[in-house]
Parts: structure tokens; sequence; C-alpha cells
């Protein structure tokens, strides 16, 4: 996977630099978007402040916040999987029995996420050096989106230490993460100068402050560096003072008798804090882009190609509808993820033999699946339902119709859960394919429309096919047709985890 998050991320902000050139293509068009958003405060939320109204500037403040908050998500998975995963699952503990130093696996994790975060900034400021570009821009982009990677993945190795869990120490980058994103954007939101202190209390305001392509400040690279060096020197002081296995966080016990009587509770207490994460990440979010929706007629003003963007992602003439639609359907997309996630969480218990003993009472295969699948389909509901409802608070207006937009987008996100239901049951070794499918969509979804790509390619994902709402016409074929082979699919998958073995 890992070239496939290197060449994405690269390849998006690469591309960045011609969608730039074709929406602004006059040097006062750009320089009216840098005026215009040292007044739009929600929208300096959303990307940070405008430094420069070069192309390169405007790339950088439009993609390089995105590609350093992935880079950072990219590296945490690296690190964890590569080192509390492996002690989790039992293989750390066998390779260790072998002549593999103690702190080897922290090493090979820590060094594996140097190679992408080094991939990604070389590619970076190549592509962006080019004719017309500025090599030392260019150049500081790319190291402070590798700089991020780097920071959070010893931040990751970090946690590694501190956890007994891999759940948990991912939860617990991913909310540092969080934190430093709504620590950027608020200090962002209050001041256009980019110099609150907010924003340097976060390290993705640190790449912020870097100002590529603007009046470059090389120096607070070497603030990042300093980071990386002391979480990294931390997680390799703790690395050589425990066994393998354990954590220098105590687990807390369980009750001296359990609380847990049926696979849907079951379900629920593995499946709790990620829920609850993910709808409160999408309460926050709708609240965010509620309150810019009306900003977005002010930061497109009378550009036609932003505006045909928006359109197309959002199927609607009026600029403030289609943001919300667009919105509604990019969200609704991200939502996928988590319902893949909780349906691959059955392949987790099996595969970790935590789904033997269960089994081996008197439980049935289809109840016990059943259990995760009403958190993951009915979370889902309770997802678009936060997203909904933030966007329609942040809006003030259009409560309705905006809950119902939102909620207007399960049939679609319902339909790739199934497929994961699907290669789980029938094809369990393909299961991980579920999330090449999501991925896929999303990609569809997100960076089609500014491609424009053909009608056929957008219609490729389900989310094509449902109605573009607020604004548009509700149309109950599509939203009848999607659920309907969601069933089917989510059917034929649990028939074929009935007939077959469990792996072992």
């Amino acid at each position: 996977m890992l070239p496939v998050w290197v060449l994405v991320l690269a390849g998006v902000t690469i591309s960045g630099a011609g969608t730039i050139e074709s929406f602004y293509d006059t040097e006062a068009e750009r320089a009216e978007l840098l005026r215009s958003m040292t007044t739009n405060g929600s929208l300096r939320a959303m990307y940070g402040p405008l430094f420069s109204d070069s192309v390169g500037g405007l790339v950088a403040w439009r993609f390089g916040g995105f590609s350093a908050l992935m880079a950072a998500v990219m590296s945490l998975l690296i690190v964890i999987r590569h080192t509390r995963d492996e002690e989790e699952s039992g293989r750390q503990e066998m390779l260790s029995a072998a002549v593999v130093g103690r702190r080897a696996p922290l090493t090979a994790a820590l060094l594996t996420a140097l190679i992408a975060n080094t991939g990604i900034a070389l590619l970076i400021a190549i592509g962006l050096a080019g004719p017309g570009g500025s090599a030392a821009g260019a150049l500081a982009l790319g190291l402070s989106i590798g700089g991020i990677g780097m920071l959070f993945a010893t931040m990751a190795a970090l946690m590694a230490q501190l956890t007994e869990s891999a759940r948990l120490a991912r939860g617990l980058t991913a909310a540092a993460l969080g934190g430093a994103y709504a620590l950027r954007a608020a200090g962002d939101a209050a001041t256009h100068a980019g110099s609150s202190p907010l924003t340097w209390l976060s390290p993705l305001g640190w790449a912020e402050h870097i100002r590529p392509f603007g009046a470059t400040r090389w120096w607070v690279l070497a603030l990042l560096a300093a980071a990386v060096l002391v979480q990294g020197a931390l997680a390799y002081a703790l690395a050589g003072r425990r066994d393998v296995g354990m954590s220098f966080l105590p687990t807390r016990p369980g009750p001296a008798a359990g609380r847990l009587t049926t696979t849907t509770q079951l379900a629920w207490r593995l499946q709790r804090g990620a829920l609850l994460g993910w709808a409160a990440g999408f309460l926050l979010a709708g609240l965010a882009f509620g309150s810019m929706a009306d900003g977005a007629a002010e930061l497109v003003g009378e550009n036609e190609d932003a505006r045909e963007i928006f359109q197309r992602m959002g199927g609607q003439s009026g600029l403030t509808s289609a943001f919300l639609a667009a919105i509604v359907g990019i969200c609704a997309m991200v939502a996928a993820l988590h319902v893949v996630s909780a349906v691959l969480r059955l392949h987790g218990e099996e595969t970790a033999q935590r789904a033997e003993p269960v089994l081996a009472n008197a439980v049935g295969r289809l109840p016990w699946a059943a259990g995760h699948l009403t958190i993951a389909f009915g979370g889902a509901i309770v997802i678009l339902s936060c997203l909904g409802l933030g966007l329609a608070i942040g809006h003030g207006d259009q409560f309705g119709p905006i809950l119902g937009a939102a909620l207007a987008q399960l049939p679609a996100v319902w339909l790739l859960g199934s497929v994961a239901v699907l290669l789980y049951g029938v094809f369990p070794r393909a299961a991980a394919a579920s999330w090449g499918v999501a991925g896929a969509c999303l990609a569809i979804g997100w960076i089609g429309p500014a491609l424009d790509l053909p009608s056929w390619v957008l219609d490729l994902s389900p989310f094509g096919q449902l109605p573009k709402l607020p604004g548009g016409s509700l149309e109950w074929a599509p939203i009848l047709v999607l659920t309907a082979l969601a069933i089917a699919l989510t059917s034929v998958g649990l028939a074929g985890l009935r007939r077959r073995d469990l792996q072992t």
C-alpha cells in the first residue's frame, strides 16, 4: 500500500498546480482571492491563511494542509501496524526469540515511515519545481509535508510504547492529530496573518508557518526536526525498558462477572469508541462546513471554472446549495470508510482467533455477525445524522432538507459496506480489497469533478447515482435500487460465512 499512499498524495499536490492555473489564470484573479481570504474566517479555518498569490502559493494553501494531514495518517498507521499490532498478535514474540534486537521492530517501522515521507517530499519538490515554479518553494512544501508525517510517526511510536492495545495507540495518536487540526483551525479563523498563538501550539500550524512559495521560514523546519528527534528518543528509551507485549499505561481490569449477554452488546463494547469518535467528528465537521456555506460564493466570485466544479459535485445551479450537496456527498464517502472498517472487524476477530471461543459456545455465526453489522450499518445512520445536524446548525437554515440530504446518502454507504460483507463471507482472503473499492469511490467523487472526468466514470460510484440534495428533486428509484442491492450482497456474504470454515 505504501506506493499508493506516496503516489496519490504527491500526485494530488502536484496536479493542484494545473487545477489552480485553470481556475485563476490571471494575476488579478489570484490577487482578488488573496484579498478575500483576509476577510473570510471560515475558509481560513478550513484551508489556512494564504500568504502568496503565486500559483505555488495557492497550491500550498489549497493542497498543502490536506497532504500533510494525510501524510500524518499514513505514518501513524505504518508505525503502529509494525510495532504494537505485531506484539498484540503474538508474531513479534516469535521474531524476538531469534537474533533480533529489542528495538529492531521500532527501527524498522520508523525507517519505513521515513522512506515513505521522503518519497512524498521528493516527488512534490521535483513536480512543483518545473517550468515557472520555484525550486525553493517546492522543496519547502515537500519538506513540510514529509516533516509532519515523521512527527506523527514518532508520536505513534511513543503511543505504541505507552499502550497495550493497537486500537488505543491509533486512537490516541489520531486524537492528537484531530486536536492539532482544531487548534490550527481556531487560530487561523481568528487572524488572517497566521500568527495566532493557537497555531504555534499545533504541529499542523508549524507546517503552515513555513510559508512555502512566500517569505519562506526555513527555521521552522528545525522545530519540526527537533520534535521528531525528541519523540523518537523517548520512544527508543521506553522500548528498551519494557517486555514484549507489555505497556507503561496499566490496563484497567474488567468486572469480576461478565455483563455482556448478547452478540450485539459484545459488538457495541468492541466498536463503541470508534463509532462515538466518528459521530463527534462528523458533527464538528458539519458545524464548520455549514458555517462556511455562504462564504463559498464569496470565494468563487465570478470564476466560472470554480463554479462549474462545485456544480458538478453538488448538481445544483445555486452555489450555496451546490456547496452543501457537495459536502454532503464527500462526507458520506468518508463515512463509508467507517462502515467498511466496522464490517472488517469481523475479519479481524476471526484471524486473531477471538471469534472461535465465542462461536464454540451457544452462539451461531449469523447472530455473531449480525451484532457487528448492526453497529456498522446502524452506525452509518448515526454518523450521517450528526453530519446533517451539524450542517443545519452551522448554516442556520434548511434544517429538514439538509438532514434529509445527509440520510439520502445511506444506500450508497450501505452498498460499500455490503461489498465488504460479501468479500469477507465468500472470499475472506480478499476482504481487504473492500478498502480499495471504497477508496476508488472516494477518489472518483472527490477528484473526478475537478478533473472533468466523463459522466460514465462518475457514475461508476454508487454516490453518483443518488439525487443531489439539498436543492434537487428527491428520486426514490436509485435509493431503492441501491438499498436492495446492499441487502442482496449482504445476504450472499452471510450465506458464504455460514458455509465456510473459519480461518486459523
